[in-house]
């Protein structure tokens, strides 16, 4: 467990306004001064306003801005006039106060502004992206993670994010894959829950200037892009857009989210930003949701591109009636709205009631009473506490995948690879050892670099304490660099060394927003490097640096022992070094599946079974075909002739420095009804000489349903410390409406039947027991 200081009190200044008071513009550099609030309530506000000012609020503007001064004379008379609720891209105290001070104390009715960042994996502190917070399976620390993400950009004004993303990501080609938890429902939920409840608290309302709006996104099936193409077409099915990707929206409307965005995709023929099925049937109606829906940028508009809306009018019509509440940088809302109201399409009626979301998430904020931001809290940001805290996230968001005994004789007798032994000579070699920019990975763009600490940088601290000698080379310049000519004194550098570690992977911008890749290999020399170094003998320890999977299958066999350390942020190097050199103990686990080609993709664990599961039947690889081999002799299976159907390594899959033994699965009673609680445990040991941190996964399958089920799913988890030689029984409980799932006619039922049930350390592992639910 993480243990943090949330400064509740000591650093954090809490404003010195009191409640009912405003500052005067005058006073925002040093001091406070109190003005008259002229507001009783959102409703009441609301019954003031003009049509024009109305129409205002559901506008979000886009402004780059370092100081007060590069404020443009046209914001300044947006903002007078009313024209605009919400300003996006703001990072600095001095502008949120400035734009706040001209809303406040010039604009009508003196309504505060919502100011708001893409605040991802933290603000000036920056964390693993959040496909590596979710290999941590550890909802305590994205829960900090966000909670301190929170306070250092709120110490910028800033009181809105765009954050968690919840897209279930199936497809290692997609480049958002890093942004978000990856392709469990359940994993994803637990950790989009973990965000936001860091973001905003347990009550937003609460009054705690610290605090900040969440957004889940992206509404919905994002994730499902086709061929991993960014912005591109879905398809889904009703029962998988249920049971698979709606349930971490359910889960985070449940946790209170203030605002979910709607996609850039069009799904199933309808563009998500106009969509009435996905704003007021499934949120509005099925989840009861009450905050407020904003739009991707420039979505609304880009619902023409799309083909589902005529023009720019059409589509600010389309979408006003499908429930979007707010539009973001685009203006067709701005520019159409009171036109479509004066012709009836749309009644001003329907514009108060996307007001009044807006205007009493800014009550929840407290930003009637405070809209400005104290300077003193500039003190908060890059707290030590808060570099502390991102370097134990990041060691647990590691993944050791591969961990052996190095064929050379002399280094063999040393066992396994990882940990370094104490006095080994280290040869330092790879294009990401020194990147203080890419190691903080997609979305970090508040993050600053000189506050990184590199792989380099943390060996020459460790080289200083002297428990570890080593000599840099690079042998690339950059992850897609091409040129060999490093190539010799990296190879000289392996002669010398005991052992190599290579980082490597890919730079911050081959991932992310609109970054997909049909290629997901190594990129650049890397390839041919990493062949070079094992030929010098010399064990070789990979650490990849990246935000998605990366096929590896013609490369792995080479590699003595790999790690993935995805983006780790700004405290990734000493969190790598310490992993590495058994200071901590490797804990996380892959939260995707990781594919061996990337001609497997999309690939997932809780696929279907097909009518001929390729387990089921013999199976031989292409390369082994005899000459004239006949259509029907070699096996008729789901899979792929030259990759198998194995992926390289499973959803949940992660070793340890120590061995854990799973035993004695075991039930009270196998036939249950409907209302008794499904009890099901297991004995984990762990067998080895290392203390060990074990993910206990619980999985389970619904053998035969109205509508075909997946081979398993993750029900929950439990993270359980063992010491050496030391077992545990660990218990999971479930009731049948854990077991429920929306049929054909997306009904939510639940089916008696048999299930399986599986305690395991990942999703290939374990044998099942079979329970009867009447």
């Amino acid at each position: 467990m993480i243990i943090l200081s949330l400064f509740h009190g000591g650093l954090r200044h809490g404003l010195l306004v009191t409640k009912g008071l405003r500052c005067c513009a005058a006073a925002l550099a040093v001091s406070l001064c109190t003005v008259p609030l002229a507001w009783a309530s959102p409703e009441s506000l609301l019954a003031k306003m003009t049509l024009s000012q109305k129409i205002g609020q559901l506008q979000q503007s886009h402004l780059e801005a370092v100081t007060a001064e590069d404020i443009p004379k046209e914001v300044k008379e947006a903002i007078r006039q009313g024209r605009v609720g919400s300003y996006l891209n703001i990072n600095t105290v001095a502008v949120a106060n400035e734009l706040q001070r001209l809303a406040v104390e010039e604009g009508p009715h003196g309504v505060p502004l919502l100011v708001a960042r893409d605040v991802i994996h933290g603000y000036k502190t920056i964390f693993p992206i959040p496909l590596g917070q979710a290999a941590t399976w550890n909802p305590d620390a994205v829960e900090q993670g966000a909670r301190i993400a929170a306070i250092e950009a709120s110490a910028d004004g800033i009181r809105w994010t765009f954050a968690p993303m919840l897209d279930i990501s199936r497809d290692a080609r997609w480049g958002r894959i890093a942004e978000s938890f990856g392709e469990d429902p359940y994993l994803t939920s637990v950790m989009g829950v973990a965000s936001v409840m860091g973001y905003q608290g347990k009550d937003l309302s609460q009054g705690d200037s610290t605090h900040i709006a969440a957004t889940a996104k992206h509404f919905l099936g994002y994730g499902a892009a086709e061929a991993g193409r960014d912005y591109n077409t879905t398809y889904i099915p009703e029962p998988l857009l249920h049971n698979q990707y709606l349930p971490p929206f359910s889960a985070a409307v449940a946790a209170g989210s203030a605002s979910i965005m709607t996609a850039f995709n069009d799904l199933n023929g309808v563009p998500a930003s106009i969509s009435s099925y996905l704003m007021d049937t499934i949120l509005r109606q099925e989840l009861a949701y009450k905050g407020v829906i904003v739009s991707d940028w420039d979505s609304v508009v880009e619902t023409v591109v799309h083909g589902g809306a005529e023009d720019n009018k059409d589509a600010a019509y389309k979408a006003a009636k499908a429930g979007l509440d707010m539009e973001m940088v685009s203006t067709s809302y701005a520019d159409h709205l009171a036109a479509l109201i004066q012709e009836g399409k749309i009644s001003e009626l329907e514009i108060d009631q996307k007001v009044l979301r807006i205007l009493r998430l800014k009550a929840q904020l407290g930003l009637f009473e405070q809209p400005y931001t104290d300077i003193a809290r500039q003190a908060e940001k890059k707290h030590p506490k808060f570099h502390q805290t991102a370097k134990e996230v990041a060691a647990q968001s590691l993944v050791l995948l591969k961990n052996d005994v190095p064929s050379h004789k002399k280094a063999a007798k040393l066992g396994k690879v990882l940990p370094l032994k104490p006095g080994q000579k280290v040869a330092l070699i790879g294009p990401m050892v020194d990147a203080a920019h890419d190691q903080m990975g997609t979305w970090a763009m508040d993050g600053e670099k000189q506050d990184s600490i590199t792989v380099l940088q943390a060996f020459e601290q460790a080289k200083v304490k002297g428990s570890v000698q080593y000599r840099y080379v690079p042998g690339l310049d950059f992850s897609r660099d091409k040129s060999t000519k490093g190539f010799k004194k990296a190879i000289k550098a392996a002669k010398w060394a005991d052992v190599i570690v290579y980082v490597g992977g890919e730079e911050a911008a081959l991932s992310g927003e609109a970054h997909s890749r049909a290629n997901i290999r190594l990129p650049g020399a890397q390839e041919a490097l990493l062949a070079a170094l094992k030929q010098t003998g010399t064990p070789l320890v990979v650490v990849l640096m990246a935000g998605r999977q990366i096929e590896l299958h013609d490369v792995l066999e080479s590699f003595d022992s790999l790690v993935m350390a995805w983006h780790p942020g700004t405290m990734g190097g000493p969190a790598i070094v310490d992993v590495l050199t058994g200071v901590s103990e490797p804990v996380g686990r892959l939260p995707v599946t990781w594919p061996k080609m990337g001609g497997q993709l999309p690939m997932y664990y809780n696929h279907k079974n097909t009518g001929r599961p390729p387990q089921s039947r013999p199976f031989i690889m292409m390369d082994d075909y005899p000459l004239e081999a006949h259509q029907h002799s070699l096996g008729h299976a789901a899979t792929h002739m030259d990759a198998g159907y194995l992926p390289q390594y499973p959803f949940g899959f992660g070793l340890s420095y120590s061995e854990v033994h799973y035993s004695d699965l075991a039930m009270a009673k196998r036939v249950l009804a409907r209302d008794e609680a499904i009890r099901v445990s297991a004995v984990v040991k762990n067998t080895g000489l290392r203390p060990v941190t074990e993910v206990v996964q619980f999985y389970v399958q619904d053998i035969a349903g109205s509508v075909t089920r997946p081979v398993k799913e993750l029900k929950q988890f439990q993270r359980v410390v063992l010491a050496p030689g030391e077992a545990k029984t660990v218990t999971f409980e479930l009731s049948h409406k854990d077991l429920m799932f929306f049929n054909a006619k997306t009904q939510h039922v639940f089916e008696p039947g048999a299930f399986r049930a599986w305690i395991a350390p990942h999703a290939a592992a374990g044998k099942p027991l079979t329970f009867t639910v009447r």
